[in-house]
């Protein structure tokens, strides 16, 4: 084995093993799906408030309000604790392939390829189909980054 693909190999098996600790993944898929929902209600309501506060300016640019308080909310909710507030409701948090929380820069890079996923069809519901069969519960932007959502520890 070269030595790269041991520091890889090494590297991933830091998040839980789904086999080994189960656990981890249990649920993960729904609890996802709960979050998102969630979160994409905080972000319309953010994006209201910004067409409020913004005199209807907000409303006239409403997709790019959205995009850009989506993006932020979801950057600053995960550098803040490795989840946005729909993640943390349902008990489920990002790890890294160190399995370590995310920072801000792993923060900026799933959330600039979650929204590279679901800008057209057909990655988006590969991530879907990713989510729903793979061991760890990664969308195609996990398995790009080496990182999983797995339930928070303890």
């Amino acid at each position: 084995m070269t030595q790269w693909t041991d520091m890889q190999t090494r590297a991933l098996t830091r998040l839980p093993d789904p086999g080994a600790m189960p656990e981890f993944y249990e649920g993960v898929v729904a609890k996802r799906g709960i979050a998102w929902v969630a979160d994409t209600i905080v972000i319309t309501l953010l994006t209201t408030l910004a067409g409020v506060l913004t005199l209807t300016v907000g409303f006239f640019l409403w997709p790019l309000f959205f995009l850009g308080i989506g993006a932020l909310y979801r950057i600053a909710t995960i550098a803040g604790g490795s989840a946005t507030w729909g993640m943390r409701m349902m008990g489920i948090e990002f790890r890294g392939h160190d399995g370590e929380r995310f920072d801000i820069v792993q923060s900026v890079a799933h959330v600039g390829g979650y929204y590279a996923s679901v800008a057209t069809v057909v990655p988006w519901f590969l991530s879907i189909a990713t989510i729903s069969t793979t061991p760890r519960r990664q969308s195609l932007t996990d398995f790009v980054l080496g990182s999983a959502v797995i339930n928070r520890p303890g």
